[in-house]
């Protein structure tokens, strides 16, 4: 699964269909966050879902940590997919594998500064349950771990991405302006933007999503043919 991108955050039918349109492949949705600051009702989450799959996936980006609540919010939403940024042991992933294996589970990497060896261990810990890592930003102000709008150091999720055994998104601070140079420097499977496409009102910009997906593809071809792969 090479050449992936992800636009997360969405708040409506209108916007889902908007950045369908414009090529991106996932489509994130935040739901049962801690602050309880959700973008959308559970029930339009799973209209949408039920409306882009399966041509295009939804992804329920949560800080759920019990494996069986995960399954079965999973199921209600009528997603095949959960990015889990909460601290989830690695005995509830190896549950959530037995108890949902058709599940694709993405795990979060969070980067702050200095704090390669912890990723490190959550990598060697979690990724026989997993299916891709997410980078993301930490930011130190509110302790928001994703959607942030902050870059990471990207040398350490060119490290991840290097010692990884599973495929990683990147995420954190991505914008149409620098996906590309991420891209190269990093190697991701993946890349993924939230607020570095909205606009003033909170709303995914066309133009932004537009120009965001097509640096991508074209940063992701580049890579691929310059390791054999294209």
């Amino acid at each position: 699964m090479k050449g992936l991108i992800q636009v997360a955050g969405i708040i409506d039918q209108a916007e889902a269909d908007m950045i369908v349109e414009e090529g991106a492949d996932w489509l994130g949705f935040a739901l049962r966050l801690p602050a309880k600051n959700e973008d959308l009702s559970e029930q339009d989450a799973a209209s949408i879902v039920k409306a882009i799959q399966p041509d295009n996936r939804g992804v329920v980006i949560t800080y759920l940590t019990d494996a069986t609540e995960i399954k079965e919010f999973c199921a209600e939403l009528g997603v095949t997919a959960i990015q889990l940024h909460g601290d989830v042991a690695p005995g509830e992933l190896r549950r959530l594998r037995a108890i949902a294996p058709d599940l694709y589970v993405l795990k979060s990497l969070v980067v702050k500064p200095d704090n390669i060896d912890e990723l490190t261990g959550i990598v060697d810990g979690a990724a026989e349950w997993v299916d891709m890592f997410i980078t993301d930003s930490f930011n130190p102000k509110t302790g928001a771990k994703g959607a942030t709008g902050l870059l990471h150091d990207w040398d350490v999720s060119a490290e991840l991405v290097r010692i990884s055994p599973r495929p990683l998104m990147m995420a954190g601070g991505l914008r149409p302006e620098n996906v590309a140079d991420a891209i190269r420097a990093v190697r991701p499977a993946a890349v993924d933007a939230h607020t570095g496409l909205e606009d003033a009102t909170g709303r995914k910009d066309r133009l932004k999503v537009r120009t965001f997906v097509q640096e991508a593809r074209k940063a992701f071809a580049e890579t691929a043919a310059e390791s054999g792969q294209g």
